[in-house]
């Protein structure tokens, strides 16, 4: 834990960042929405007090795949950009659901895209 703050606080001085608040969910996994700070970062977001959420990597904001792209999509809503500080991520429209689908692997995000004719 140390270690992904101090990385997350490096990144943040490097990129211009002003780090105003942490939200831990210490003994939580990622793989459940149901962690309280994690509810309470989603409603804060709402409140602008921030315009970005830091985190370490991709699988600290969550590990389910609907969860990551719903607290994404909200976090936009809010005006809110999500930034990892060790993996990139997409801001474009292929981090979403619909004619293209971000896939992370191996901790690389690329797109994988259905040609026209094949929808047919």
């Amino acid at each position: 834990m140390k270690r992904q703050l101090r990385d997350c606080k490096d990144y943040a001085e490097k990129n211009g960042i002003t780090v105003v608040g942490t939200y831990i969910d210490r003994a939580y996994s990622a793989k459940t929405d149901d962690r309280p700070d994690f509810q309470r970062m989603i409603k804060d977001s709402a409140k602008k007090i921030f315009d970005v959420v830091l985190v370490w990597k991709l699988d600290r904001f969550a590990r389910n795949r609907f969860d990551a792209v719903n607290y994404k999509y909200q976090l936009e809503k809010n005006g809110v950009h999500l930034v990892s500080a060790m993996e990139p991520i997409s801001q474009g429209p292929e981090a979403h659901y619909g004619g293209e689908y971000a896939y992370r692997h191996g901790g690389i995000l690329f797109r994988r895209t259905c040609p026209e004719s094949s929808a047919r």
